[in-house]
């Protein structure tokens, strides 16, 4: 296989290239905003296109060009200057409307200005690219409409009923565009450029012409915007056949001759376009018609006039005005001929090539530029990818549009992993022509013997193999750890199967800079799915509690199964075109981590929903295709809203119910207040399904102290028992009115959307609803999905804490052994829990019955039993096998169901074949979660006569933090696809509940970040607790910005490709984490977070080295790559918050003005008191008592950090002599005593902890490049992203089991001007206080 050409490498400026610019001089003088005097306007700087995102980095938009426009200074210039501007943000995806919604005087006239522009016919005024430009900037403001201003413009564009009609805007939009190239013919004069035969240069331009092609045949009634299926899409077909038969057979030939073949031809694949039988039905009507000649045919011809004749046709068919009598037609035959084959060809069913496709990958995919771009991609210019925006044609649209953006980003994923593993292997050709690896990768293994074992036969009416299966033989020679990980591949696990010949000799060293298939020589990849690993007698072992059986020597076979579409076109391409059978060929076998392997799962979901009719509710249709009333969804303007609802134990007093309810009038039914205690039951006034206000009979609408009053009834939970264990579970927490909004939402019918800021009560919000809805409607099902196992059992442990009967508990997928918990909520689990419940109640009726003294064996079996709660325990005894119980409880007995979105991908065809059905779903996580791995849980079960029994949704998450991670940055930027459903639902003005109070971190902390959210404020326990309220011990700030310069003249460093480093931030990380240990902090308070995973990797080395065995330090509780946000980041932490970053890398940054202004606010250097004790009394905010030290660099601290350690080795030793020499009797008792033999540590050992403790700029990263298991995954610095991570653990603030109390954040690793900083003493300064 021919290695494609390489991209050319767009590398981002680094600090020094920057201020090297003549852009960022001119800046310093006219708009930075950290200088102070600043020149007078002048438009007469003009700056090269090159220039832009220099521009943009130094707000030059914001500080200059938008702050002097007005009418009078309005030029050409002007206007592409703002323009390449806006461009250039939405280009870098951060809010490009800010500043004019700042200063939104001049935007009308501004915006009237571009049209003009853009509009324009005086020829040479805008230039090609100019007008690409303006076009660029309209396209997004057209996409914008969600925001005030760009709306009240474009408004103003089109009548009111036409405006009426632009909310769903792709129907209207669809209607005129389709008209407009219909009478244009522009797809007929495209397809007839040059451009489109050129192979290189106009391959991007093919590709975007068939898009455009596919929309505009879309199956979809432009009309009614109703979808329309393959029968009638086929009918329309066939009408314009029949159309061009009458008019060809009966107007304009004097026979009525037969066209053969007209109408039954059918498409078929791998044919040319010129001379198809796509063509094949207009083939035959133009030889009919003599348009050319045909010696095939013996049917009498009559000669006419081609091009006329062509014409003719075409004005019958409404397609061209009426050609004028006695004048010939100007338009060229062969256009006239296109025009007409177009109009009546055939449409590609993409049903059936969904159907036809393989979903795993090959190589000429993999590999492909025009298919799956690179890292390269830098946001300018045109793909022809799809795009995840606010709206959709159909539910088939929004299908396929994922479908294809999901298959493209995970087959980018799979070539990083093969380029990882198979590098590691190290390929090379032996001295005899075969292959010889001399290295090893943990993720794959050279196969010894590879045999396809089934072919099964086809289904009717397919031509590819129902299924086909393979035996892979490897030897597992390696690790003990490793081996388990290779002998736990589970079924449905992805493999990948790699063909390699490489030519280099043995030896002969990898480079990652050079293209990756002419070093290691690959030629085939195939994908595969585990069915299960063999045992001795060659039976595949199946997953289940049972343990496994342990297999003798280190030989191990897995069956898997094989592509059949795959097979049956490798199979076609051997026997026809003499090709090599690729599965003779395969020496390499891959598998990838679990949690990024759910591609295929995904993937044939997708395709079965598109092979089936969707069924999602009439409530949800239109709101998940973007169109109609966004709030036509909230429970207040549903038609089945329920009156009075339980809400058991959410209310602590009535005191606390009535503060949750802010101008409402609270009726309570009893007057005794020793009778006013929780739980309530509360009727609200309902509203009518439009969400208008119920009208009396004079249509009038009723009072508004009625719509504001609640009945609040208190009522007493039926006894359940005398003793503790049946006494139910209550909530302990008071919940604040926003919070119990969310609540009722939920448990009200409809969509509800919770956005929740870091720490406010997300995932207590989202068990209490959960908790409400399972005692108010006791026979529905609710199921509980989310991003990550972690939050999955966060959520699930705090279900257990409340009044919910275990039984009806379930948590499905593999995630469920990290519960922190001895009970087993597993399928497996929840029967073995069923069975022993069951012999414990008949084991009470025998008691029972003994007592009595009731004749005959009651407790023998369920049926014969006198307890009620027995019968619920009957089909345990009915059903014999572990699977069929499981399987009941799946379906019938579990109320509550927890699972991960990937589980629901991967197990979606097993759940709607058991008939799994499910009521209500809660989201956790939803702003983290895929579009269409959101969209998938909602069809987990089948339509009950032809409906959808959902009848709640509720998302809960944050979209302002973490977004789905999209690796990328083509399909990330330009496709949108990092958009979940949860924040395009904000985007288009759903309804949503704010959290509005946060009790997790400082109030100084939560300013950093609360900018972001809608009127975030502090729970009263931030300010009032102790542990809020005092100071960091030994810090003077409890936030701070320490600007970071180079370490001896080296700032970022690559010791492999896109593995980033900065050896100055991290030893910086490292001596404050020690400085803090050595104060007395406890080490698993402290958290280091960075944003690269190159510098995670130098951070753990640095910890290892300084801290690991040492046990006055000891290790942080994380070291984590987990920054992607500036929410994130900031949100982090409780008491304190520490950044290491080039302070002016970020000081231009716009989007990041509001926090880094407060962190700017403060010294840039690192102030500490090294004799205050730890705990402090100190208030936070004062004065210390203690002189405050300044560091002014990395150098220094470490020296400091040094000198401290040495002085607490001393006087520890000095501590310990001075017990040697006491007597016995002035030893306390239970103090040890030691010996000579126990002294802490000689001389000697004391040097070898000092050269440990002492930073050095080689030893830290010398073992950095050994450790690197993901390379690309990072990538260059971005001022928008600086404190932004690539990939991460779990993201979400209420997921995180045990919070930091302080954080430490390396803000990425930045080149910036050498200068080397040399070790200061530590500088004294006067206390001060902020």
């Amino acid at each position: 296989m021919a290695a494609p050409a390489q991209p050319k490498k767009i590398v981002a400026p680094t600090v020094s290239q920057i201020n090297a610019e003549f852009v960022t001089q001119l800046a310093c003088k006219y708009w930075a905003p950290h200088i102070k005097k600043k020149s007078p306007f002048d438009i007469k700087c003009r700056f090269a296109i090159r220039k832009i995102m220099l521009l943009e980095f130094s707000q030059y938009l914001e500080n200059y060009l938008w702050m002097n426009y007005s009418p009078e200074v309005s030029s050409k210039a002007y206007l592409m200057s703002i323009c390449c501007m806006v461009n250039e943000k939405f280009r870098e995806n951060v809010p490009a409307w800010e500043t004019f919604k700042k200063k939104p005087d001049h935007f009308p006239f501004f915006f009237k200005h571009i049209l003009k522009a853009a509009l324009a016919e005086t020829d040479g005024e805008f230039s090609l690219h100019e007008q690409t430009v303006l076009l660029l900037f309209l396209d997004h403001c057209f996409n914008s409409l969600e925001v005030d201003l760009i709306r009240s413009q474009v408004q103003q564009l089109i009548s009111l009923p036409m405006w009426m009609g632009l909310q769903p805007a792709l129907l209207p939009t669809r209607r005129w565009f389709n008209t407009i190239l219909d009478d244009s013919h522009l797809l007929v004069h495209c397809y007839l450029s040059n451009l489109v035969h050129r192979e290189e240069d106009g391959h991007l331009f093919s590709q975007l012409l068939d898009m455009l092609k596919f929309y505009t045949g879309f199956e979809i009634n432009d009309q009614t915007g109703n979808a329309l299926t393959e029968n009638e899409m086929t009918t329309i077909h066939y009408d314009r056949i029949t159309s061009l038969q009458s008019i060809s057979v009966f107007v304009l030939l004097p026979l009525p001759l037969k066209l053969p073949q007209l109408v039954c031809s059918n498409m078929k694949d791998g044919l040319g376009k010129n001379i198809n039988v796509l063509k094949l039905e207009m083939r035959m009507v133009c030889k009919t018609l003599q348009l050319y000649p045909d010696t095939g045919w013996s049917l009498p011809f009559v000669v006419l006039n081609r091009s006329n004749t062509l014409h003719q046709v075409a004005s019958y068919l409404c397609l061209l005005p009426t050609l004028p009598n006695s004048e010939d037609t100007t338009l060229d035959k062969e256009f006239l001929l296109e025009l007409l084959v177009s109009r009546h060809e055939r449409r590609i069913s993409q049903i059936q090539q969904l159907n036809q496709m393989p979903l795993y990958p090959t190589e000429k995919i993999i590999w492909d530029e025009n298919i799956v771009p690179t890292e390269y991609y830098s946001g300018e210019g045109c793909l022809a990818l799809p795009k995840l925006n606010l709206q959709f044609l159909t539910l088939h649209d929004y299908l396929l549009r994922n479908f294809n953006l999901f298959r493209l980003e995970s087959t980018y994923e799979i070539r990083q992993d093969i380029e990882d593993s198979v590098s590691r292997m190290k390929p090379w050709q032996s001295e005899y022509g075969g292959v010889v690896f001399g290295g090893w990768a943990r993720m794959a293994q050279p196969i010894v013997a590879f045999t396809v074992v089934e072919v099964a036969k086809p289904n009717i009416g397919e031509n590819w193999p129902t299924r086909v299966r393979a035996d892979v033989t490897i030897n597992l020679n390696v690790r003990d750890h490793i081996k388990d990980e290779w002998e736990g591949l589970r079924k449905h696990d992805v493999c990948f199967l790699i063909t390699v010949r490489p030519t280099k000799p043995y030896g002969t060293k990898f480079d990652r800079r050079r293209p990756f298939i002419e070093q290691v020589g690959l030629v085939y990849v195939r994908g595969c799915e585990i069915q299960g690993m063999l045992d001795d007698k060659g039976r595949v072992i199946e997953d289940g509690p049972e343990p496994r059986p342990n297999l003798r020597g280190e030989s191990r076979t897995f069956r898997v199964f094989l592509d059949p579409n795959q097979y049956q076109q490798d199979m076609t391409n051997t026997i026809q075109n003499g090709a090599e059978d690729v599965y003779d060929t395969f020496n390499i076998i891959m598998r990838r981590k679990p949690k990024e392997n759910n591609f295929k799962a995904v993937l044939e979901t997708i395709r079965n929903l598109m092979n089936t009719d969707c069924v999602v509710p009439d409530w949800l249709h239109d709101i998940i295709l973007g169109y109609g009333d966004p709030s036509s969804a909230h429970y207040s303007k549903m038609p089945n809203q329920i009156a009075t609802l339980d809400f058991n134990d959410t209310f602590l007093s009535i005191e606390h119910l009535k503060s949750s309810f802010p101008g409402h009038n609270v009726k309570v039914t009893v007057d005794d207040q020793a009778l006013q205690i929780p739980p309530f039951r509360i009727t609200f006034p309902v509203r009518s399904g439009k969400g208008k206000k119920r009208k009396d009979a004079d249509g009038e609408d009723e009072g508004t102290d009625e719509a504001k009053t609640l009945i609040v009834e208190p009522h007493v939970i039926p006894n359940r028992g005398p003793y503790p264990y049946n006494q139910p579970k209550r909530n302990t927490i008071q919940f604040t009115h926003t919070q119990i909004e969310a609540i009722r939402a939920g448990m009200q019918p409809g969509l509800t959307m919770v956005v929740g800021p870091p720490g406010t009560g997300k995932t207590d919000v989202a068990v209490q609803i959960i908790s409400n809805i399972y005692h108010n409607f006791p026979e529905q099902r609710t199921l509980i999905v989310t991003h990550s196992n972690q939050a999955l059992n966060q959520l699930f442990e705090k279900i257990m804490a409340l009044d919910i009967d275990e039984r009806h508990l379930l948590r499905l997928g593999h995630g469920e052994e990290e519960l922190e918990t001895e009970k087993d909520f597993s399928r497996y689990g929840r029967v073995n829990y069923v069975l022993a419940r069951r012999i414990e109640l008949l084991e009470e009726v025998k008691r029972l019955q003994k007592s009595l003294g009731v004749p005959g064996d009651a407790s023998y079996t369920c049926e014969t039993s006198c307890l009620g709660l027995l019968q619920e325990f009957r089909a345990s005894e009915l059903l014999r096998s572990g699977l069929d119980r499981s399987k009941y409880l799946l379906v019938k007995e579990a109320k509550i169901i927890a699972m991960t979105c990937t589980h629901a991908a991967l197990k979606r065809h097993d759940l709607v074949k058991l008939g799994f059905k499910y009521d209500n779903i809660l989201m956790e996580e939803a702003a983290q979660i895929l579009e269409i791995e959101t969209f998938i849980p909602l069809l987990l079960q089948n339509p009950q006569d032809g409906f959808s029994r959902l009848k709640r949704w509720i998302m809960i998450g944050d979209h302002h933090q973490l977004p789905p991670v999209i690796k990328n940055m083509a399909f990330q930027k330009y496709s949108n696809m990092e958009q979940s459903l949860f924040t395009r639902f904000v985007r288009v003005g759903v309804p949503t509940v704010d959290l509005d109070a946060q009790g997790r971190a400082r109030a100084s902390l939560c300013n950093l970040y609360n900018w972001r959210y809608k009127n975030l404020g502090n729970l009263p326990h931030v300010q009032l607790l102790p542990e809020f309220s005092t100071a960091n011990a030994g810090l003077l700030y409890d936030f701070q910005l320490i600007n970071v310069e180079d370490f001896q003249g080296v700032g970022e460093s690559e010791p492999n490709p896109y593995f980033y480093q900065n050896l100055g931030e991290a030893e910086y990380v490292v001596a404050l984490f020690m400085y803090m240990c050595l104060l007395g902090y406890p080490a698993d308070r402290i958290s280091i977070l960075t944003t690269y995973n190159g510098q995670k990797h130098l951070i753990r080395d640095i910890i290892n080295r300084r801290c690991g065995n040492n046990p006055l330090i000891g290790r942080p509780n994380k070291v984590i790559l987990d920054v992607r946000r500036l929410v994130v980041a900031m949100s982090r932490a409780r008491l304190g918050l520490y950044i290491f970053a080039r302070v002016s890398l970020f000081q231009n940054c716009f989007e990041l003005t509001p926090a880094f202004s407060q962190l700017t606010a403060r010294p840039l250097h690192l102030h500490i008191i090294p004799t205050e004790p730890f705990p402090t009394t100190r208030k936070n905010g004062e004065r210390p008592s203690h002189e405050v030290q300044i560091i002014k660099n990395m150098p220094q601290m470490a020296n400091f950090v040094y000198n401290m350690y040495m002085h607490l080795i001393q006087t520890t030793h000095h501590y310990h002599q001075t017990l040697l020499q006491l007597p016995p009797a002035m030893v306390e008792e239970g103090e040890e005593v030691p010996n000579q033999e126990t002294e802490l540590e000689t001389e000697e050992e004391a040097t070898t902890a000092q050269a440990d403790i002492i930073p050095s700029p080689t030893d830290a990263s010398s073992s950095s490049s050994e450790e690197t298991p993901d390379f690309g995954s990072d990538t260059t610095p971005s001022h928008t992203e600086t404190t932004t991570s690539e990939t991460g653990a779990s993201s979400n603030p209420d997921t995180t089991p045990a919070l930091p109390e302080i954080t430490t954040t390396v803000a990425g690793p930045v080149t910036a001007p050498a200068e080397a900083n040399t070790p200061q003493d530590a500088t004294s300064a006067p206390a001060e206080t902020k």
